[in-house]
């Protein structure tokens, strides 16, 4: 699982979403047909034995015997010429000789997902590896096989260990791929806050294909900042973004469900939050979190359109929205309930009322509360003095 070329996503990774999709239970079974022939020919063309034993076993993919022995047979093979390029360099070469040597046998039980020996590998590697930037790269082929994986606790160590390597050094290239990796990590971990920070960080030096094609990195740094930031920030940093703007169009439904929200046309934001919904469902990564999402998204643009009035019917609410009047009351219900709006719900009259918090009388309780403890402070420290 090599970082491939330069524009290129890790054929590993295509391979794990599909993996995701075949087994998802809302994918059609005719497209289940093709995803798993797919999965085989990568199967088979990887050697990946180890891998399509833990499939069949799954029941994921159909066991065939002697293509699992034929496999198997093959990797032995491989592994032995690599191990004889380990002990050549050993005996004849160099240490980086050595060190190249016991890495492409690290490459080779990644390229067939044998995780526990991938892993093994490249910590004996890192042993021969001097370069910051070298045990930087070992880093990445380990965070490549944990995302594979969606091993989250081997990605949080990954990106801690990195961190301590840029301690010692490294270069901003690798820097700036660590911020997307990690932009990743919190988006997968349900920190949308600080994944879209470090997506927006990286957007003019976007240079991880390997996870993902920059398409895709749009969608998840609009998808992340639509629910964290506020709407001066978004229009500075998304919307008239001219890198997001570039690829905005290309992206099913991101151009209206970004455009309509910040212009506020709730009729256009639902429709195109129909077509979101789909694409985040079967996302690998964002799948886990679709409720969640799709509520805070929801608590955003509810919120926007409550801040304009002090009070307004909900019959005018569902209008803008165009949706009925029972699905709106049911919506705010549930939201008010869960103290995610500050609003109540006028039953007789169908009046929403607004009460938001007063942040200035917040800020004046807190000043008198924190005036007190300090005067509290001064009187004892006075006393002792006196004494």
């Amino acid at each position: 699982m090599d970082g491939g070329a330069e524009g290129t996503q890790q054929p590993h990774l295509i391979l794990a979403h599909k993996l995701f999709l075949l087994t998802h239970p809302d994918v059609q079974d005719i497209e289940k047909v093709q995803l798993k022939s797919d999965v085989l020919d990568s199967i088979k063309s990887d050697g990946m034995a180890p891998l399509y034993e833990t499939l069949a076993a799954s029941s994921v993919l159909e066991l065939d015997q002697s293509l699992l022995d034929s496999m198997r047979a093959n990797n032995e093979e491989e592994l032995k010429k690599l191990d004889d390029k380990i002990a050549d360099a050993e005996e004849n070469l160099g240490e980086s000789e050595v060190r190249e040597a016991h890495l492409a046998k690290a490459l080779y039980f990644i390229r067939i997902s044998d995780k526990e020996k991938a892993l093994e590998q490249l910590k004996l590697t890192e042993g021969k590896t001097v370069a910051v930037g070298q045990k930087m790269d070992l880093v990445f082929y380990t965070l490549q096989l944990a995302f594979f994986y969606m091993d989250f606790d081997l990605v949080s160590k990954s990106i801690d260990k990195a961190k301590k390597l840029f301690e010692e050094g490294g270069d901003w290239e690798r820097k700036n791929r660590l911020k997307v990796y990690e932009g990743l990590y919190c988006m997968s971990t349900r920190n949308f806050k600080k994944a879209a920070s470090l997506f927006l960080d990286s957007i003019s030096t976007f240079t991880t294909y390997e996870i993902f094609p920059y398409e895709t990195f749009i969608f998840y740094t609009v998808l992340t900042s639509i629910i964290t930031l506020d709407r001066v920030s978004l229009k500075q940093k998304v919307v008239d973004a001219p890198e997001i703007l570039t690829v905005l169009g290309k992206i099913p439904f991101l151009s209206e469900f970004l455009n309509s929200l910040y212009e506020c046309q709730y009729k256009a934001f639902f429709s195109a939050f129909a077509g979101m919904a789909e694409q985040i469902k079967f996302d690998r990564y964002l799948n886990p979190h679709f409720r969640f999402y799709m509520r805070e998204v929801r608590t955003v643009v509810y919120s926007q359109f409550l801040e304009s009035y002090k009070s307004v019917t909900v019959d005018a609410m569902a209008n803008a929205f165009g949706v009925s009047v029972d699905f709106i009351d049911q919506e705010l219900s549930r939201f008010i309930a869960a103290g995610k709006l500050h609003c109540k719900i006028d039953k007789v009259a169908g009046v929403l009322e607004t009460n938001r918090p007063d942040a200035k009388n917040a800020l004046y309780q807190a000043t008198i509360k924190q005036g007190d403890f300090l005067l509290n402070r001064i009187q004892k420290l006075s006393r002792v003095i006196d004494l």
